[in-house]
Parts: structure tokens; C-alpha cells; sequence
């Protein structure tokens, strides 16, 4: 049950939610916890339909749109500079597969993109559309009346009569798989539900391999769907038993073979499948063993493979195309302490490999005969990796490129010129003068010595006297290297004299993946203490000062916010945590979640390990919370998000709510029928970020 107070923006602040308080503990290794609000997880999840829970989490939408009424002016001024920062008619580089150009492209005020393709004949036919360019899918017309529609595949066919595409209409990521003949418009009989990713297509189009999810949204099973047959009668290739390791389903860039991948976030299993003999039994390439990790992809006449069996920043290898078993496995390019391989695509006449060195993003290519050479780029800090290649046999490769001033840029590089050329610069509208900013990378002191790298990003006209307000980002998980990149939303508050900028804290891979393993099982807090301390390190180098601060993560780095904001509270001035994995310890016991198994790896196993468990418990945002004042808080959560279930915030918030001693503002915003990205449309999701930066600035009491 929940008690609500109500008020116009006249009246006294309102009263938030007060969520019932209801007896349950459990006991684990010997150690008790009381979970007052665990009732907020309904029990029939994942329908969610407990009256009590959806009156609650109704109540603190209410609340969250009572107190951010006031500033509706605001938010919708910043929306506006968002949205007019957007190129209403935008549209991608087109891209050759086969015998076609693939586009997708938004209409003005489109909320989705419209697919479209021509044939790959004629001059200038790479430049754009031509006359004979046809839709072959509008999403605009999918989503018509649904509030949330995401498309999660589309895949064409080999002979290009055929695609395979999937849609999720709730958010919780289950999605339906149809086929379509794109000569005719026509769906064909085929819808297959509780798919994930994309299709494969055998060689001869005849059938296609697709991923199933189970009960618990676990991607467990690949399928093979033969045309024309009943989807009941479709063939199992391959099943997965541990319940911690996902399955994929890919192809290699060469088409001849489909890949099966399984595995958790450190260790991997791949099986290949010949393209032209679908009904094949599946080819185990190396035996998974712990902590083994390895990518694969075919050359046409080798494969190639990325493997960390003898160096942890891994190393390249080849094997035979009759062979590609461990024991064939001869170095291209060795492990280096100094080079971090992150990924790679392999072309009919060269290697494509991402890599990085000294925490700064490298493509290198590798000929035939073995000779290496590295692309040179503009700028001295940029994030850069491998775009949208289909073509297999190409003279070029198509990059995108940014950095923290430098919008989105789609390169080609030309192989034979060895020259970049420029495909697409992001247009901003409204304008956007890239010499009135600045950017920097400084290395920060943790308290253990180690530098933790920082990006920032300014204007040139903002003071770095310790008066400015400053926005900072983290994340620090599973080895996702924050990259410095372009936003067009954040330029709203650099042009209200923000700093912003982006701790590269332990957790992620930037400096290589024994960045990512000080950041994790039982080295997790360096994470969180990197990002106090790089705040800290700004403070005292004249970017900001005590309490002027805001920050924000989302999931992983929402867990982030509540373990900053209970070690070091005074530091900052607001806090957005978007959809934050806060209630550690309890999702890290309960199997029946989909994520819980493979989460160990990264997280600790508390159900079997007493340690684990209380470490865990000491760090867990949920359960650290105590009494005392805290800055203004910003939570968000999804309905239907099946990674960090709604309940996570809610108990958060509920807790918090009975504990803090301060009148700062607290509140929560659930997406009813959302899941873990928030809204699904381009300018709906653009207007709860124009909501985040209204509560900051409020907080922080920095007008328009």
C-alpha cells in the first residue's frame, strides 16, 4: 500500500509516496537480512499485475510529474535546442550488399526509420536513392498506435527476395520474427515469437537459423526454420545447458559459414555450421574452458581468430579452412601488454583490427603477406571502429569516427590511395561551431596510486576557476570502454557554462582488459573509488568545486551512483541513476532472473561463496543505505526491462525515501511500458534527457 500527497505548483512542496513497509528477511551463509520492500517485486513477474505494486509505482510517476511541473518551461526550451540539433530527414551512408544499396532514413518528425534499397548499377547510385529505390520496411507504420516498438533484425536474403526482420512491442526485448517477399509486399506464414538477434540465411535461402529466449529471457537455443514448413516442426541445432552462458547466432564475413556462439562475459564456446550444407550437425571449434575467451570469422580461405589464450589484451590467429581446432592455430599478430585487440573483421584481401594503444583507439590493417599498417586520424583523442561492411571482397573499409568536439563522421578509406574519405558528417541544424570548444585528457590519482584517465569538454569561454558546475559520466563494467565521443544533447549544458566529463574508471577495458579486471568480483570498489576520486582530483584543479556537481550512469553505472553517492554524498549536487543495478545483492541470489547466472563472472557467486556474498553486501547501494543527508536524486526504470528489473529502483527509492534527513528531491520515473533503454522513439527518449538535465540544473540552481 502507498500513501500520496498532491499539490499544484502554487502549494507547498508535495508529500512523495510512502511505500508499506512488510516483514521478510532471508539468511544466507549464516548472515540475516531484513528486505522490507521486497514486496515490490510482484511475484507473477514477469507479468506484472499486483495492485499494490502498480498503484505504487503510479503513485511515484505522479509525484515525479507534481514536482517537475514547475519546470516544465525548461525542460521543454531544452528539448526544443535538442530536437533542433537533429537533422529531421537524416539518413545513413548508404551501404552495397550484393546487388543492392541499402538506406535507412527518418521522415520529418519521424519518431523510426524507413528502410529502403536500389539496385547497385549506375552512376552516383552509392550517393543516394535512385528511381528505382523501393521500402522495404516502415517502421513508422509498425509502431502506428503502440507505445513502444523497437526493431530488432533485419536480414535480407542471400538472392535479395527475402527478409527476415523481428519486433519487440513492450520493451521486455522478446521479439517476433516474420519473413517478408520484398518483390511482392507480401508476409509469408512464418511468425516465430521469443526470438533474439538476427537470422542467418543458408546459402540457398531455403531456411534461415534464428535464436530462441526461454522463460526467463535467456537466449538459449538456435533454431533452424525451413521455408514453407510449420515453425513447430523447426529443427533444435544446438541447445545450451548452463544456464550462465548466452547463445548467438552470426555469419562469417565470407557467408560460407554459420557461427554459433555461446558463452558468458569471460568465456566462450563457437561452433560452425557450412552455409551450404545447413542441416549439418554443428562443428565445435575449441572446447570451452574457463576464462578462455575467442572470436571467430573466415577469411575464405582460413579462419581467423581472436583468442586470449596467451596474453589477457589477447592475439590474433589463423587456421586452416579444413582445420580450425585449437591445435592449428598459428600467431598473426602476438598478445602485447602495450596492444589491446578489441575486435576485427576479416575482407577477401585484408584484416580490419580494432585495437588500443595507451587507452586511444587504433585501426590496423593487415595484408595477405602479413605487413601490418595503422590509418591515421585528424585528432590526437577520438573514439573509432569499424562500421556498416557487407561487401566481402572490397577495396575500401567504412569507419565511424568522432570525438569529444568532432560530430559523427563516416569515413571510407580507399586501401589503394591509402587516403580517408569523408562520407557523412553529422549535421546539426540549428549550427554548431566546433572552435568554441575545447577538450582535453588528463590523468587523475586514485588513492592507491593508480592514474585513472579523464575526458573533458568545454567551452572556451567557460571558467575553470572552480565556479563552473560540472557534469561527470561513468560506467566501469564488463570491460565497456567509455569512448570520448560527440553528443549533440550535451551541448545544452556546455552552453550553460558546464564542464563535462567522463571518468575512464576500472570496470572498463580503456587501458586494456587488466583495466577491466581491477574493476570487478573482488576488486569492484576501485570502481567506485576511481570515481570519487577523479571528482575530487577535478575539484581540486580548479574544474568545479564541492556540491557543484552532477553526475549520472545508467544500469551498471547506475550501481555506480548509489555507491558514489553513499561513500561521498557531499560531493555532488544532483544525481540522475537510469535504471540502476542498486539491489546487488538480492538479484545476485535469485536464479529464476535471466541474467543472474552469467552475472557471476563479472559479479561474484553469493549463493556459494560466503565471501563474495559479504562483499557484495558491503558495497550494494540498496543495502548501504543509511540515515543522513543526500543531493537531489533522479531515478528512472522500466517496466518491462528484463536486465535490471523495475523493482531494483523502486525498492531504492522506497528505502531511501525513510532514511534521508534532508528536504532535496527524490524522485522516480517508471516507463510503464518501457524496458532498459527508456522510450523507444527518437524524440521521446531525446525528451527524458531534456528531463535529467532540467533536474540538474534545478538542483544545481543554473538557469536557462
Amino acid at each position: 500500500m502507498w500513501v500520496a500527497g498532491c499539490a499544484d505548483v502554487t502549494s507547498p512542496p508535495p508529500e512523495p509516496p510512502v511505500a508499506e513497509q512488510r516483514p521478510h528477511s532471508y539468511t544466507v551463509h549464516g548472515i540475516t537480512v531484513e528486505d522490507p520492500y521486497h514486496w515490490l517485486k510482484d511475484q507473477s513477474y514477469p507479468k506484472v499485475d499486483d495492485p499494490d505494486v502498480l498503484a505504487y509505482l503510479e503513485a511515484e510517476n505522479d509525484y515525479f510529474d507534481t514536482v517537475m511541473a514547475p519546470h516544465k518551461e525548461l525542460t521543454d526550451a531544452i528539448f526544443a535546442e535538442i530536437k533542433a540539433r537533429q537533422k529531421p530527414d537524416d539518413a545513413n551512408v548508404p551501404v552495397k550488399d550484393g546487388g543492392y544499396f541499402y538506406q535507412w532514413r527518418f521522415e520529418a518528425e519521424g519518431q523510426y526509420r524507413i528502410w529502403s534499397r536500389w539496385p547497385a548499377t549506375g552512376q552516383g547510385a552509392d550517393k543516394g536513392p535512385t528511381a528505382e529505390a523501393a521500402v522495404i520496411l516502415d517502421e513508422p507504420a509498425l509502431a502506428e498506435g503502440a507505445d513502444y516498438f523497437r526493431l530488432g533484425a533485419l536480414s535480407v536474403s542471400n538472392d535479395g527476395r527475402l527478409m527476415a526482420y523481428s519486433t519487440d512491442m513492450t520493451g521486455a526485448e522478446r521479439f517476433t520474427l516474420r519473413v517478408k517477399a520484398l518483390d511482392t509486399g507480401e508476409l509469408l506464414g512464418e511468425v516465430i515469437e521469443n526470438t533474439s538477434g538476427n537470422p542467418v540465411w543458408s546459402a540457398d535461402d531455403g531456411s534461415f537459423f534464428y535464436t530462441v529466449v526461454d522463460d526467463n529471457w535467456r537466449p538459449y537455443q538456435v533454431r533452424r526454420h525451413v521455408l514453407g514448413r510449420s515453425v513447430e516442426d523447426d529443427t533444435i541445432i544446438y541447445e545450451e545447458q548452463d544456464p550462465g552462458f548466452f547463445v548467438a547466432v552470426s555469419s562469417t564475413s565470407s557467408d560460407r559459414y554459420v557461427v554459433i556462439s555461446s558463452g558468458d562475459h569471460v568465456t566462450a564456446e563457437v561452433y560452425l555450421v557450412p552455409a551450404d550444407a545447413p542441416a549439418s550437425d554443428p562443428r565445435l571449434v575449441a572446447a570451452r574452458r574457463e576464462d578462455h575467451d575467442y572470436t571467430l570469422d573466415h577469411q575464405g580461405d582460413r579462419f581467423v581468430i581472436r583468442t586470449n589464450d596467451t596474453h589477457k589484451n589477447n592475439r590474433l590467429v589463423t587456421a586452416p579452412d579444413d582445420d580450425p581446432s585449437e591445435a592449428a592455430w598459428e600467431t598473426l599478430l602476438a598478445g602485447s601488454d602495450e596492444r589491446y585487440i578489441t575486435g576485427f573483421q576479416a575482407f577477401a584481401d585484408f584484416l580490419a583490427v580494432e585495437e588500443r594503444i595507451d587507452g586511444l583507439d587504433q585501426i590496423r590493417l593487415i595484408d595477405r603477406s602479413g605487413e601490418s599498417t595503422h590509418i591515421q586520424f585528424p585528432e590526437t583523442a577520438y573514439r573509432v571502429g569499424i562500421g556498416a561492411n557487407e561487401e566481402f571482397d572490397s577495396g575500401t573499409l567504412r569507419l565511424g569516427y568522432e570525438s569529444m568536439v568532432t560530430p559523427d563522421t563516416v569515413f571510407d578509406y580507399d586501401l589503394d590511395a591509402a587516403e580517408l574519405r569523408t562520407r557523412k558528417v553529422q549535421e546539426i541544424p540549428s549550427g554548431y561551431d566546433a572552435s568554441a570548444y575545447a577538450t582535453e585528457r588528463i590523468m587523475a590519482p586514485a588513492r592507491d596510486g593508480v592514474r585513472v584517465p579523464v575526458s573533458i569538454v568545454y567551452r572556451k569561454d567557460t571558467p575553470t576557476d572552480g565556479s563552473a558546475p560540472l557534469y561527470l559520466y561513468g560506467y566501469g563494467a564488463y570491460g565497456y570502454g567509455m569512448s570520448p565521443s560527440f553528443s549533440t544533447t550535451r551541448l545544452s549544458l556546455l552552453d550553460r557554462g558546464f564542464i563535462y566529463a567522463i571518468a575512464h574508471i576500472r570496470g572498463g577495458d580503456e587501458l586494456g582488459y587488466h583495466w577491466y579486471e581491477a574493476g570487478k568480483l573482488d576488486q569492484r570498489t576501485n570502481t567506485f573509488n576511481d570515481f570519487v576520486d577523479v571528482a575530487r582530483h577535478l575539484i581540486a584543479h580548479g574544474f568545479t568545486q564541492e556540491g557543484r556537481i552532477a553526475i549520472a550512469g545508467g544500469s551498471a553505472g547506475g550501481e555506480l551512483m548509489g555507491a558514489a553517492v553513499n561513500q561521498a554524498p557531499e560531493l555532488w549536487g544532483a544525481v540522475a541513476a537510469h535504471v540502476p543495478f542498486v539491489d546487488v545483492v538480492n538479484s545476485m541470489l535469485d536464479t529464476s532472473l535471466p541474467l543472474t547466472p552469467i552475472e557471476w563472472p563479472e559479479w561474484g557467486n553469493p549463493i556459494e561463496d560466503k565471501a563474495a556474498f559479504e562483499y557484495m553486501y558491503s558495497y550494494s547501494p540498496y543495502d548501504q543505505l543509511k540515515s543522513g543527508h543526500y543531493p537531489p536524486i533522479l531515478v528512472t526504470a522500466g517496466l518491462n526491462d528484463p536486465r535490471v528489473t523495475y523493482w531494483e529502483p523502486a525498492k531504492y527509492v522506497a528505502k531511501l525515501r525513510t532514511l534521508k534527513e534532508d528536504d532535496n528531491p527524490l524522485v522516480l520515473k517508471t516507463n510503464m511500458g518501457a524496458g532498459h533503454g527508456g522510450k523507444s522513439g527518437r524524440y521521446d527518449s531525446l525528451y527524458e534527457v531534456a528531463e535529467e538535465y532540467t533536474f540538474m540544473l534545478w538542483s544545481l540552481a543554473d538557469g536557462p
